[in-house]
């Protein structure tokens, strides 16, 4: 991942930072390991891989991209992760760069499950767009980015992942 002007620098080592409501920070590595750990516990159990990111307009944008993992009917542990950058131009600018932060952790993470046994987990990606709104314009785009990479994409209401988990982290 190529650091845009303005970005923090520091959240650009490897995958970056992660941070854990329960754990604290740690490295994608570890937040992966605690991934597969959750899993382990109860193997016979559904479960779903999320990734979603959202933002926030101050001084300067803050991006946050949140991974779930979600045993179904049963729980769920999240992780995310914050980027600032300079503001950018347009909605549409924002909302693009949302969607290929995205796209690169759920590649990353798809990558990393296929090489521990877990090939059969689809990764979906939330997007911070729906019906409502000024974003209503660009969901046949930012959709067609995800489907066309080989995710799942879900819009609102149903994009939790970036419009309730990581929204509670962007302010």
């Amino acid at each position: 991942m190529q650091p845009l002007p303005g970005q923090n620098l520091s959240s650009m080592d490897g995958m970056g930072r992660f941070v854990s409501p329960t754990d604290g920070p740690m490295d994608f590595e570890a937040m992966f390991r605690r991934i597969i750990a959750f899993m382990d516990e109860d193997p016979a159990a559904d479960y779903r891989i999320i990734v979603g990111t959202d933002s926030h307009i101050g001084e300067r944008i803050c991006f946050v991209t949140a991974v779930i993992v979600h045993r179904t009917g049963k729980g769920a542990r999240y992780y995310y992760q914050r980027q600032y950058h300079r503001k950018l131009s347009s909605l549409r600018q924002k909302i693009f760069y949302e969607t290929s932060l995205s796209l690169q952790l759920a590649a990353h993470m798809a990558g990393m499950l296929a090489e521990n046994g877990h090939a059969e987990l689809n990764v979906e990606i939330h997007l911070d767009v729906g019906q409502a709104g000024k974003t209503r314009e660009m969901i046949r785009e930012v959709v067609g980015m995800v489907t066309g990479s080989g995710f799942d994409a879900k819009i609102k209401p149903d994009s939790y992942g970036a419009s309730n988990v990581a929204d509670r982290h962007t302010k």
